[in-house]
């Protein structure tokens, strides 16, 4: 490495934000890019470790452990160092389809499987990635890369999120022709519309799929498959088809009240919201202002939900979580270099306690019934608090005698994952599936239906959108196969 000693000398860097109760004015990105010589001060704690477990990309007790797509990190952090940041932006292209995404959103397993994270905060690897890729654009290294041949085979991907789009590209470089189907009115998928633009500004996502247009492919909006068009005739087209359409089917609360007017899933809150900022009207989204919010659901995606309705001028918002607040330091259950089980502070949580005083979750408690008032409306939540039961035979919640209590409440986000796809798609092509996923029949990706693949959230369930760039990257080297051995057979 170009510092040896880096490690040493310098101490970790978090990215700039923007002050919590300005940025509560608008929806710009709530976080800043490093500047030159932070990132090269921040790639110098890269310690050269002898086996980087950073980019193992496997997975430990059911979480990613390292990059899932391998990014070539003690190798760009060694080239941004040394101030080579053409060279840097080469290396994380060489993996990493979308780094703009993944710079801004990805949870960073990375830094969890670090080796200076043993002992000191690891290195800032999510946040030199992202300045990287940003310095990229900003020099006008990134241009269009179009083929120099076509092999005359056409191949469709239903789906443009993050694995819809990963196949694509890779795809379209190998010379294929590729059309990507999407129902909604812009491509991007979860990235557009699922994820808030504080998090990750839409021009970005806007701006890799004008990229990916030019290079080739060709994206049909506002078409879903299986209605505006049938699957016989997507069959009948193409000689391939990549099935990426997500794990859609959230998961719902199965108590009583959930029938009451104002429960609503958390991604069509968000959804919702994104689609009619993007549309200049605000008339149609729903709209949480002075309202009392309560948000069920501990994860990124309840997190995302509070800082929305934050920014719609709700007049309160806590949100639950069912297990306990983690610790401070990594516990046993995670050990190195699984991806650790700590205590964060997320930009959502900080803006609700600058305007609250409070950071909103609460920890181990259990939803027991939504109120409802004359008109049916949710007036209110009864909770109780739990403690959590660890034996042999597993892990369990016991609610605690005497903690009940009513929350009130206008609105109810559900925020608790999601349980597979919609099966719909996957039977009008055929196509077998289990547990709401699609079924793999050959290989890793290949169904029981001859040429058609499925890849991302739709094969494996809910997961980060890393893992999604590589299922979509490790699809298209299959399906690139399969045509290969069509042809050959003739």
């Amino acid at each position: 490495m170009g510092k040896k000693t880096g490690f040493m000398e310098y101490e970790r860097m978090e990215l700039r934000e923007r002050d919590p109760k300005e940025r509560l004015n608008d929806w710009e990105e709530f976080s800043f890019s490093f500047t030159d010589q932070e990132a090269r001060i921040q790639s110098a704690r890269c310690m050269d470790c002898g086996t980087p477990f950073c980019h193992i990309g496997m997975e430990i007790n059911g979480s990613a452990s390292g990059c899932p797509i391998h990014n070539l990190i003690p190798e760009w952090n060694d080239l941004v160092y040394r101030g080579k940041w053409k060279e840097a932006l080469d290396r994380l292209l060489k993996t990493n389809n979308f780094p703009e995404f993944t710079g801004r959103i990805c949870p960073a397993p990375c830094e969890g499987s670090c080796t200076l994270g043993i002992t000191d905060p690891p290195v800032a690897i999510k946040s030199i990635e992202r300045k990287i890729i940003d310095k990229g654009f900003e020099m006008g290294w990134i241009t269009p890369r179009i083929p120099t041949r076509r092999t005359g085979k056409r191949v469709a991907i239903i789906g443009s999120g993050p694995a819809g789009l990963a196949a694509a590209d890779i795809l379209n470089q190998m010379g294929h022709s590729v059309t990507v189907y999407e129902k909604d009115e812009q491509p991007g998928g979860l990235l557009m519309y699922g994820i808030p633009n504080m998090k990750l500004d839409k021009r970005i996502v806007q701006r890799r799929v004008r990229l990916l247009e030019d290079e080739g492919i060709s994206f049909v909006t506002n078409t879903e498959v299986g209605e505006q068009i049938s699957t016989e005739e997507i069959q009948r087209n193409f000689d391939s088809v990549i099935i990426a359409t997500g794990a859609q089917k959230q998961r719902d609360l199965r108590i009583e009240g959930r029938d009451a007017s104002g429960v609503i899933f958390a991604m069509d809150y968000l959804s919702s919201t994104t689609k009619q900022r993007m549309n200049s009207n605000t008339d149609r989204e729903i709209n949480l202002h002075d309202k009392h919010v309560i948000v069920i659901g501990g994860g990124d995606t309840g997190a995302d939900c509070v800082a929305t309705a934050i920014r719609q001028g709700c007049r309160s918002v806590v949100q639950f979580g069912k297990h306990p607040k983690p610790p401070f330091a990594r516990p046993d259950h995670t050990p190195w270099p699984a991806d650790p089980d700590i205590f964060t502070v997320d930009y959502a949580h900080r803006e609700a306690e600058a305007v609250f005083g409070t950071d909103p979750r609460q920890y181990l408690i259990q939803t027991k019934k939504i109120l409802k008032d004359e008109r049916g409306h949710v007036k209110g939540v009864l909770t109780v608090d739990t403690k959590k039961i660890v034996t042999e035979k597993g892990v369990y919640f016991e609610q605690i005698r005497g903690t009940e209590k009513i929350w009130p409440a206008d609105c109810v986000l559900i925020a608790i994952g999601f349980e597979g796809t919609y099966t719909r798609l996957l039977k009008q092509f055929g196509v077998d599936s289990e547990n709401n996923l699609a079924k793999i029949a050959s290989g890793k990706y290949g169904t029981n239906v001859e040429g058609i693949f499925a890849a991302g959230d739709v094969r494996r369930g809910q997961s980060l959108v890393v893992w999604a760039i590589r299922e979509g990257r490790e699809v298209a080297e299959e399906v690139d196969q399969y045509l290969k051995e069509k042809t050959e057979l003739g």
